[in-house]
């Protein structure tokens, strides 16, 4: 067991041993010096705060994009992390930087650095593309309140043309150094603020709480970060497990798409994007781009909100959860870990190893569709997600339809699948079900939406999804109205 956390801050290894598990990796940054990361939202909207992680993956160092302001320091353990001190080696600006500056890229200049460290970030991306939307998708995560971001954008397509800079030719020998920090152990130790706890192992992580059942589990912080900078709640103890092995695994077989409990939305979303290609396509509207570097699959379902995007588009396609318990297993459907506002079938010491998804029987046609005021970067008003399956004849033999924002868990509207299950697919059944929909949920209104509006839209993407199942072209994307996820 190690009583400390290892990371390299640029060049420099840097060990800690009095971390509090509520300490951010953005104060300890500007308390070293580093005020070129800035503060701005301190919520992970603005990207005002945005520096770069390395980590090994699959034998080579990748680069990503986070929000330092919600980055647990504890979370670090392992990897390099890069500010904008570091970009320009010597008197020699990054391509980034030069082309930021030739292309009046920057004019008060508080998220310029946020902005070039997404846009490095990017440059070392597997398949960068100087296309647009590609570009937009990769700064998602930085908003800028003065230049406009059309000559940002042109600076980013400059810098992929450029060749390499001192920083990017220095990577290789990254992984020698990151090798070193890959010691195999736990690392536990308590602090006057708390205690912190990064398992190597699951069996490590449940004997961890099984002697502490009382312990927060953090895997990528997006939630519980704001807990920090928002509500100011501590944090007295917290086992970190994104960085966990037995927590990172992507597997495939007959069972189905199975993916552990530290994979984040990036890491899982070409696999998700093969095996259900709406859902992959509905990750892109996730967060921004260095939210879903460290937001991960299960942990949207694990804290239990209402308003996730993952939950529902899970459960339209049958998952079932993965819950371990010391020795103890258990497996669920995934809608039934749901109880209440704020209360998950989730026993004292147990935690959730991953989610299985199951391949989609023949004839099942998927559809999730993201309702919110922006497209990125937004929380749903309503998120509606639909897997009917049909026999030879048009009937439907199984209707899952599942939906968030409707109700005070992610839920299935049980009365609608009701009135289509054993009917033909038709636009008689599909009327009785968009009225059984009125029976299923009682929504709220609130800032994102009322109730009448989401009772409405809950209809209305249930006719959606029926007319694109047939064959036919939306008429809300006729009239130029919804984006199609």
């Amino acid at each position: 067991m190690r009583e400390s956390i290892r990371f390299y801050l640029g060049e420099r290894l840097v060990t800690l041993t009095e971390v509090a598990p509520d300490q951010t990796l953005l104060d300890w940054l500007r308390h070293e010096g580093r005020t070129g990361t800035k503060e701005g939202c301190n919520e992970g909207d603005c990207g005002a705060c945005t520096v770069i992680v390395v980590r090994l993956r699959h034998g080579k160092p990748m680069v990503k994009a986070v929000n330092a302001c919600i980055q647990l320091l504890p979370m670090l353990d392992g990897a390099a992390v890069f500010t904008i001190e570091d970009i320009a080696v010597g008197n020699a600006l990054h391509p980034v930087q030069e082309a930021m500056i030739g292309l009046n890229g920057a004019q008060c200049g508080f998220c310029t650095p946020g902005f070039v460290m997404s846009m490095v970030a990017y440059r070392n991306a597997e398949q960068p593309s100087d296309d647009d939307t590609a570009i937009n998708t990769a700064l998602s995560g930085n908003l800028c309140r003065c230049t406009g971001y059309a000559p940002i954008v042109r600076a980013m397509k400059q810098a992929l043309a450029a060749p390499d800079s001192a920083f990017e030719t220095a990577l290789p020998a990254l992984k020698a150094k990151l090798l070193t920090l890959q010691d195999g152990q736990d690392v536990q130790f308590e602090t006057t603020r708390g205690a912190v706890f990064l398992p190597s192992s699951t069996e490590a992580l449940a004997q961890y709480l099984q002697a502490h059942p009382e312990t927060l589990i953090v895997a990528g912080a997006t939630d519980v970060g704001l807990w920090v900078t928002k509500a100011m709640r501590p944090l007295p103890r917290v086992a970190f497990i994104g960085q966990c092995p037995d927590l990172m695994l992507i597997e495939r077989s007959a069972d189905g798409l199975s993916i552990g409990a530290g994979v984040t939305y990036d890491a899982a979303s070409e696999a998700l994007s093969g095996w259900l290609p709406d859902f992959g396509r509905l990750i892109g509207r996730i967060g921004s781009t260095p939210i879903r570097n460290s937001a991960t699959l299960c942990g949207n379902i694990a804290n239990g909100s209402p308003i996730g995007d993952g939950p529902p588009a899970l459960i339209a396609a049958g998952a079932l959860l993965h819950l371990r318990s010391g020795d103890q297993k258990r497996t669920l459907p995934l809608e039934a870990y749901f109880l209440a506002y704020g209360e998950q079938d989730r026993r004292d010491g147990e935690f959730v190893e991953g989610v299985t998804i199951p391949p989609l029987a023949e004839g099942t046609f998927y559809r999730s569709y993201k309702i919110s005021k922006r497209f990125d970067q937004d929380i749903s008003a309503v998120l509606g997600a639909f897997a009917v399956r049909l026999d030879e004849t048009g009937s439907v033999l199984e209707a899952r339809l599942a939906f968030g924002g409707m109700a005070a868990t992610p839920c299935r509207a049980s009365r609608a699948e009701a009135a289509l299950v054993g009917s033909r697919w038709d636009a008689a059944s599909l009327d009785r079900a968009r009225l059984a929909l009125a029976d299923d949920f009682s929504p709220l209104s609130d800032m994102r939406a009322s109730a009448w509006y989401r009772q409405t839209v809950a209809a209305n993407l249930l006719t959606r999804f029926f007319e694109e199942s047939r064959g036919e072209t939306s008429r809300l994307e006729k009239a130029g109205g919804l984006v199609h996820v």
